[in-house]
């Protein structure tokens, strides 16, 4: 009996530290892990993605690209190149701690309903048609390197 008690404090005061922690006050800092804000290295590690507020959405575009430096710097289908070009839009938080918009894809330029989320530090991005049943999840992780002013990665 007494083991029983004694696993319901704890579970109460665990929930309690929870619910401290997860309340926050206007002007407190918030933690990094609350928003995709910031820089991401895409599943492949190949490219590096800034996702930025753009009007009162979220928008992410691509801002390094690890490639040799005589390599020539990859187009998006319209032949345009790839540095800087916005694959990410009009995400918008949809209260669940997820955020739904639009990515798509500089290689043949097809677009997708998109939610990313944040789970254990890592971006999730979801690429669907229709429902996200219908999708594929890619996991993004923090960016911790160096981008340069021509889309170079070190």
């Amino acid at each position: 009996m007494f083991g029983h008690a004694k696993f319901w404090v704890t579970a109460g005061a665990l929930v309690i530290l929870g619910l401290s922690a997860a309340m926050a006050t206007p002007g407190d800092p918030q933690p990094a892990l609350d928003s995709p804000l910031g820089l991401w290295t895409t599943a492949s590690g190949h490219g590096v993605i800034a996702i930025d507020p753009c009007g009162d959405a979220l928008c992410g575009r691509i801002v390094g690209i690890d490639r040799a430096p005589t390599d020539p710097m990859p187009t998006d289908v319209h032949g345009q190149s790839q540095c800087g070009l916005t694959i990410i839009t009009n995400e918008r938080p949809d209260g669940s701690g997820t955020w739904l918009g639009h990515v798509t894809d500089p290689r043949d330029g097809s677009t997708y309903s998109a939610k990313i989320w944040l789970e254990r530090g890592d971006l999730h991005l979801r690429g669907y048609i229709g429902i996200p049943l219908l999708g594929a999840t890619q996991v993004w992780r923090p960016f911790t390197g160096h981008v340069t002013s021509d889309c170079g990665v070190t």
